[in-house]
Parts: structure tokens; sequence; C-alpha cells
């Protein structure tokens, strides 16, 4: 699934989109407005005297004719009565019910005949969707799960602007207040940057604005790490112990980079066109706060120059994912020893203030040998340049949420970054979205109140067991791994909690104003409840330190079109964004809802048993609780996916299967189970119908659903952005990487031995 670092289809989601027309289209009829049937027209028309004779006055001929039609339509209607009939009977296992014949045709839609499937199954199962859906004006790419998530952004902006409703939570109210700030551009204009310019001048001021030169790093550095929020240099929060799931503690890694990875600095070749745009915006932010163009020019240089350096000692995201080497415990006063550039304890205090810590307080570091060298690099850097840059993480954040110059500039850069053409988003997009981050489960209980069926759970819950007895049926018959480990591998997996839909607490008022109870929201400052924001989010976060890591805490709101599995708690986590068509309808097959949904909670069983995952146990404790013999063979079985994902590319690019590993894992185990788990559901509750017209059968139709979830289209330097810093496959790559490894792929579609979906060499693991 998408990765948590990011957060948001056409034709293969018709279903949902032919029903919703279907009812706009009764409420045009029912109102008189103007619809298919133009009955404002036909009103004028009758008014005029062009309505139909009477019959007493018809001619002979018209009343033959009346009476010639009548006989000719009612034998019509026989006909295909009889059609209809006798197509059935001699189809008796085709379903014809309309969500059936609805989703057939979303599929025909999607798909390109005219390649053969063994060939390229992804052209096969996308490409007529990716012919009907060109890149929309503004995004860089398009499929599945951004076209639902600009579905579920619509029924939030209806909840957030009616203001009719009754009963609201006060939590929910503070919603739709932080929606209408964001939405009142006139107040947000009128102030233009000074909300920003006096935050600046309060923090000590920097050199865009005429000369420089104080004393004050280490303050400068608390005020935007702890107020702001922000993370130059490094990162500080509060997560659950790896090596201890039952407490929180203080973690520290490597940031500070505005770019999404350090390849983008690097190399600088082949990203030119990406490091001229970066410094542009820069250069056009230090412009808008007042500075001229060449002092501007001068320091945003310097910023650069600095974060390439930063670049430079940032550890490889593929370097680290083995937790057990990188994962260093220590205490607090430890930390001056590491990097004794920062005073850490008044800072620790600050960032985690209103709790009181000592110098013995527990610390993990993911990132020693970089606090060494980040700590060398900042003694060894001007004090003008450390603060600018400090600076310079405050005016990217918060510039976002200033008046339209600085989004017109922040769009210009993206505009080169993502590839994106020239497009005006609608504001409230922009305000549901920033609603969401702010107060998504206040937002998300109207969600789920207005959009979410509890029989969508129990389907789901349904599944995830199906799903989850496939899972451990399989690791009976894995060859390489011993059997003590076998064991325990089945003792997690039956221990991993479910959490599907939404957090019990958001349905309970008195439970969710609780939560929200002091964060300050105002209608009209949506700037002031940003900070508000930052504010409410330092206290939350300390808050957690002294107290147990929570259970029922989600990562993602209920609106989000997303899942996630979380290792130290052995969880995975539906929200009910994800629960809908094209993933899920309990209409549909069961072919497609294995296909879709099925192949979603398997991906996230999986992840439990990536090369990350399963260095946790059943409890969420890192250690070692494989044998040497599995830990080996596993390595080994591995290897053959990071080699396969690593020979693909894209626009002539090579895919990094190191670093796509644990993603390329779970989608393999993923379809695996799924498609087990559905085998298993036609055992035990007989063949069901197939879709009409197809020409499928309901195995073929499985890794259809599976694919089609999947088509995409996206720019080249979309692509290029998602190979440098994506932990998933580009999608193409998430189908014909899983399918070209499944035998029963290869057996349902009649693909001959060494055609390109289907390998002599398949990488198996779960």
């Amino acid at each position: 699934m998408e990765s948590l670092r990011e957060s948001v289809l056409h034709l293969t989601f018709q279903m949902s989109t032919y029903k919703r027309a279907t009812l706009d289209e009764e409420e045009l009829l029912d109102t008189g407005s103007d619809g298919i049937y133009n009955t404002s027209s036909m009103q004028v028309g009758l008014q005029r005297g062009l309505g139909p004779r009477c019959w007493a006055v018809k001619t002979h001929v018209e009343k033959k004719l009346v009476v010639i039609v009548c006989v000719l339509s009612l034998a019509l209607f026989i006909c295909i009565m009889t059609l209809g009939l006798h197509y059935k009977e001699s189809h008796p296992g085709m379903c014809l019910s309309e969500p059936c014949v609805s989703v057939a045709s979303a599929v025909m839609a999607s798909l390109d005949r005219s390649v053969d499937p063994c060939e390229d199954f992804y052209k096969f199962a996308c490409g007529g969707w990716m012919r009907k859906n060109p890149l929309p004006d503004g995004k860089s790419r398009w499929g599945p799960f951004s076209n639902l998530w600009e579905h579920n952004m619509a029924v939030m902006k209806d909840l957030l602007e009616n203001t009719n409703m009754k009963n609201l939570s006060k939590a929910e109210e503070k919603a739709q207040w932080f929606y209408e700030a964001c939405m009142n551009e006139t107040k947000i204009e009128a102030l233009g940057a000074k909300p920003l310019q006096d935050l600046i001048n309060q923090t000590g001021g920097w050199g865009l604005n005429g000369p420089w030169d104080k004393d004050n790093f280490q303050e400068v550095l608390r005020t935007v790490s702890a107020i702001y929020r922000t993370s130059p240099f490094f990162t500080v929060f509060v997560s659950t112990d790896s090596k201890s799931s039952n407490s929180n503690i203080i973690k520290v890694d490597q940031s500070g980079l505005g770019l999404p990875s350090r390849e983008y600095y690097l190399n600088k070749t082949a990203n030119e066109k990406y490091l001229k745009a970066y410094l542009d915006f820069l250069v056009d932010l230090g412009v808008l706060l007042g500075g001229s163009e060449a002092t501007s020019q001068i320091i945003m240089q310097e910023i650069l120059d600095f974060e390439t350096a930063l670049a430079n000692i940032t550890v490889p995201q593929e370097e680290r994912r083995e937790e057990m080497k990188i994962y260093n415990k220590m205490q607090a006063k430890d930390l001056s020893t590491l990097a004794p550039v920062v005073d850490w304890m008044p800072f620790l205090s600050a960032v985690f203030a209103p709790v009181v810590l000592n110098d013995s307080e527990p610390v993990v570091v993911y990132a020693k040998e970089y606090l060494q060298k980040v700590s060398e690099l900042i003694s060894n850097t001007n004090k003008s340049i450390l603060n600018n840059y400090m600076i310079m993480n405050v005016v990217r954040k918060m510039g976002a949420i200033l008046d339209q110059r600085f989004q017109d500039a922040e769009q210009r850069f993206l505009e080169v970054m993502y590839g994106t053409k020239k497009s005006c988003t609608p504001r409230w997009k922009v305000c549901v979205s920033e609603t969401d981050s702010a107060l998504g489960f206040a937002l998300g209980a109207l969600f789920v109140r207005a959009t979410f069926s509890e029989d969508s759970k129990a389907f789901v819950e349904d599944m995830v067991s199906e799903i989850k007895w496939a899972f451990e049926d399989s690791i009976k018959t894995v060859g390489w791994m011993d059997p003590e480990t076998k064991r325990a591998a089945k003792v997690k997996a039956d221990a991993i909690y479910n959490m599907i839909g939404y957090p019990k607490f958001i349905m309970n008022p008195r439970e969710l104003d609780k939560v929200f109870n002091d964060f300050d929201v105002v209608s009209d400052l949506y700037f002031q409840n940003v900070m508000n924001n930052y504010n409410f989010s330092a206290r939350v976060t300390a808050d957690q330190l002294r107290k147990a890591p929570n259970k029922e805490q989600w990562s993602m709101t209920p609106p989000t079109v997303n899942a996630y599995y979380n290792p130290t708690k052995n969880e995975m986590v539906f929200p009910a964004g994800i629960l809908q068509a094209p993933f899920y309808n309990h209409n549909w097959p069961k072919a497609m809802n294995f296909g879709g949904i099925g192949v979603v909670i398997g991906h996230e069983l999986t992840h439990a048993f990536d090369d990350q995952g399963r260095e946790y146990d059943k409890d969420g404790n890192l250690h070692k609780w494989w044998q040497n013999s599995s830990v080996d063979a596993f390595n080994l079985q591995t290897q053959c996916m990071v080699e396969q994902y690593s020979n693909y590319t894209i626009n002539k690019e090579p895919l990094n299967g190191k670093q796509t590993l644990g993603e390329n894992i779970a989608d393999n185990g993923g379809l695996r189970a799924a498609y087990k788990a559905y085998v298993n559901w036609i055992k035990k509750n007989g063949k069901e119908s197939t879709l009409p017209a197809l020409g499928m059968t309901n195995h073929q139709l499985f890794f259809v659903g599976f694919a089609q979830v999947w088509c995409s289209v996206r720019t080249p330097e979309s692509s290029h952005e998602g190979v440098i810093t994506d932990p998933h496959s580009p999608s193409r790559f998430r189908v014909i990487g899983t399918i070209s490894n499944s035998h029963e792929f290869s057996e349902h579609f009649g693909c001959k031995a060494d055609s390109p979906m289907n390998p002599k060499q398949k990488c198996e693991l779960w």
C-alpha cells in the first residue's frame, strides 16, 4: 500500500460512479431541473398546443398507425424478454444482476484485448483504462487511490460546509471552523506575509533583511523545533520502543533535506533542472518576505550548498532496513558525547515540555554516525548560514498557509518537480486536506456516519479471517523455514490485531471532545489555527512519553484511502476510506473482492513477515526469534526478489530492488494469500456465477481485478521521484512482478513456459 510518508480510478470504479449518476438523474427529474429529460421544454410545447391530439379527433389512418406501433412495441418487448430468458437459461452460471452488469462493463472498458495477457498483463488489464484516462491537469499521477480520495474529499467538503447539522460534538464543530478559516481567502490575502514575518522577527530574524550577526544558535534551534515543529539537522519524536513495546520512548533520527531525497543533491547532472527549480523557489520566497533579488540569491544558494553537505552525510534508506543494526539505546546525557554541538537537555526539555526530563532519560538513536557528522558540519559552518537554514525550514513549512503569492511560487516549483501541468487547484480541496490533517478524527466521525456501513466492517473481518488462514496454511509448506520458527510465525500471525473502519472513540462525542479539548480553533484566523495545531500536537506528543502505547491510536484518519501494518503493535489498520469500490463492494463477485481488498489485506498481513517486520515478535518487540538457519534461508530467498525488481526499468531508469524489498515481499505474499483464500472460499461455498460478456473464468477475474486496482498514469518527473524515494515499486511492476511469480496465474491464463509473464525462475517466499 502507499507509504506512510505520503499521504492519495476511473473506469474500474464505475460501479459506484454509475450508482451516483443514477441518483443524480433521479433527483433532477424529481425536481424538474435540467437533466436527461428536458421537462421544462416539454411543458412549453404542451402549453402551445403542440401536445398529442385526443383519440376521438384522430383520423382513421392515425388510429391505425397507433395500433400498429403498440402491437410492434409489445412484440419487441416479448422478444427482448424471451431472449433474456433464453440467454439466462443457456448461461445458468452467469450473474446478470445490476451490480454484476455494471462492474463487468467497467472491467471490460479497462481492458486492452489486443494485448496477450501472457506477454504484458499490465497492458492487457489496464490498456483501455490508460487510453481513457489522460493525466488530469495539476496531477502528477492518477489512479484508483487518487480518484477515490477525490471522491472522499467531495464527501468531506459537503460535511464541513453543512453548518445546519444538529447534535455535532464540539470537536466536529472545530473541524468546520478550521475549514471555514482556511476558506476565508479575503482574510488570508489581507494579512499577506505579515504572520510569518512576525514569527521570524520573534525568533531573532535572519540575514535576508540586513546584516545579521548573533550568537543564538541554541535558542533558534529550540524555537524552530519545539514551537514551529520543524526538524533541521535531525528529528526528535516519541513512539513505541521497538525493544520494549509496552512503553514509549524518545527517538532521534536523521533529517533536514528540503528535497525528497539525498539523490537529488548528489547526482547533479541527472537532477539539474530540479535543483534549479528548487533554488528559484527559495529565492522567490526570500523576495516575497522582503529581501532583494540579489541578497535572496546569495542566501538561498548558501542554504542549498549546506543542504548538499547534509545530503552527503545522510545514510541512504536502503542501508537502514535492518533495524537491529541501527537501533542504539542510550541515556540523554550520552547525546552530548555523540553530538556536542547541541545543548541536548535544554533542547529536549523545550521540545517535550511540560514533561520534566533528566539526563538519564532513555533515548533511541537511529543515526549514530550521522549525528556525529552533522555535529562536525554544524561546528564548521558559518553561524549566519545555519540561522538562515533554520529559518528557511520554518518558511517552507508556513509558506503554504499564506497568501496566493506564496502558493503560486510553490506551484511553479511543483510543476517542474513533478511535471504537472498548470492548474488552479480549488481552494476547497486544499482546505479539506488540511482539515483532515489537523482534525482528521473529528472529521472522520462525520465521514463514518455519512458513508460507512457496519456490514462492510463485518464483511472485511470475515475476509481477514479467511486470508489469515490461507497465510498460516502456506507457512506449513514453506520449505526453507525450520519447524520451530514456523510455529512461532503462526503464533505471530494469530496474534495480529485488526482495526477496521475507524477507532471506536470517535463515535463517542464525549471521548472525541476530550481528545481535542486543548485544540483552540477560531473561524477566521487560519494562520493562528495552524499554529495552535502545532502547539496542540507538541503537547500530545509530550504526553505520550509518560504513557504506554495506546492500542486504539491510529496513524491514519478514517477517510484515508490506504492501509498499514504497525510492527510494534502487531496490528493491521484498514480505514473506512479504502473500504469502497474498486477495492470492495458487497454485491460484487467474490473473485473481485478477493482480488481487490483481499490482496490489500494479504499485503498488510505479509508485512509482518517482510525483511523488516519479521524482526518483531508477536508482542511487537524487536529481537532475534528466528533460528539462524531460517534467517539465512530467508535472506537467500529475498535476494531473488532484489535482483528481479532491480532488472525492471521505467523511462530507462533502473528500480532499486533493495529499497523496495519490503513492499515487493508484501505484494507477492498478499496476492498468494488472497488467491488461496478465494480458492478455499469456493471449496466451502461452491462456484459463483461469472460476469457477462467478459469471457473470463472467475479465477482469471481475480487476477484482472487485482491488476486494475493499480491502473495508473504518471508524469516522467513523478516516476523519477518515485524511483528515488518510494519504497513501493511503480504500479506496472507491482502487477507484473507479482503475477510473474505466480504459478496459478500462468495456469489460468495458459501462459507458455518462458513467456514474459511466466519465467522459469520464480521468486517465492510466503
